[in-house]
């Protein structure tokens, strides 16, 4: 496939996920404290996808590691907002089996080509190991507001979020650079700006 292609999806993944932070910012700046809109998890469902393949198309574990392991953790968000029954029943579906599909599509021989994913020549070992710790840390934000949102019984974007979130994007910023990838670079210069003025807004107006 074409660079270009390639790209433009990972672009457009990485728009998506800007948008969605853009959305919740001016949103809380508004409200003087940090808001979760809707369509800060519609945007990141669509946006974990369309990166999902931009990572098995550049042959980067790391990137589909962590859209992994937060894709199901966006709709748990809906339907906490009890706003995913009001998407069409065949969108809801198709969203949910997404995943597998592609997990059967690439699946070769009864098992998941491991040589293709873990042994790409234009990624050493130790930046492959700093690309998984980078996206185990910015996952684990969402871990952690799962975990919380399921004790409030609503969902909310605590402190810890932020924090987590901040660190991890600064150490996918330093694996962009060593990668020389411009979709990550692009995507994370603008999250560790909202990232940072969140954490600002909750130790500011924090009751």
């Amino acid at each position: 496939m074409s660079n270009w292609i390639i790209y433009t999806i990972g672009f457009i993944a990485q728009i998506l996920f800007s948008s969605r932070l853009v959305v919740q910012w001016i949103t809380s700046e508004k409200k003087r404290k940090v808001i979760t809109p809707t369509l800060f998890w519609t945007l990141s469902l669509m946006a974990s996808f369309l990166l999902f393949i931009y990572g098995y198309l550049r042959q980067d574990f790391a990137i589909m590691l962590g859209q992994s392991l937060t894709y199901f953790i966006y709709i748990r968000n809906l339907q906490l907002q009890n706003q995913w029954t009001k998407f069409p029943k065949p969108m809801r579906w198709f969203l949910l089996l997404v995943p597998i599909f592609i997990v059967i599509y690439y699946y070769n021989n009864n098992q998941i080509d491991i040589t293709l994913l873990f042994k790409n020549e234009n990624i050493p070992v130790w930046l492959l190991i700093l690309g998984i710790v980078s996206q185990i840390v910015f996952t684990l934000r969402f871990i952690y507001q799962w975990i919380y949102s399921e004790k409030k019984k609503e969902s909310t974007l605590p402190f810890g979020f932020w924090a987590l979130s901040l660190a991890g994007s600064i150490l996918i910023l330093i694996y962009a650079i060593l990668r020389r990838d411009p979709v990550l670079f692009t995507g994370h210069i603008l999250g560790a700006i909202i990232y940072s003025r969140n954490l600002v807004l909750i130790k500011k107006y924090h009751d």
